[in-house]
């Protein structure tokens, strides 16, 4: 077999996994319901998030929160803080990727 094959949940339920970690990126899949929210970190990488359902309330470097629909796709570079977060009632979906994959 050539290809590797990846499976990732397709659940509503909260979700953070890690779905490929090899040596040239990191692909996670995260589900938020309402109120949810990633842990405030500084990015690790340079990342790529594909917003697939819902809608994104984020804050960068703490700026004020702004919202991305289903269909946007953001590029923070790293070392930026970031709160990332559900304000809304509708379950939000991501993509991230970080690419090149972290040194860490």
């Amino acid at each position: 077999m050539i290809e590797k094959v990846f499976k990732m949940s397709s659940s509503d339920l909260h979700v953070i996994e890690p779905v490929i970690k090899d040596e040239n990126i990191h692909f996670m899949h995260m589900v938020l319901g309402e109120g949810e929210s990633l842990k405030t970190h500084y990015t690790n990488a340079n990342l790529y998030m594909t917003v697939v359902k819902g809608i994104l309330s984020l804050s960068l470097q703490d700026e004020p929160f702004k919202k991305y629909e289903k269909g946007t796709i953001l590029r923070i570079p790293i070392n930026i803080k970031m709160n990332a977060q559900n304000h809304d009632k509708e379950i939000l979906e991501l993509y991230v990727v970080k690419a090149p994959k972290p040194e860490n």
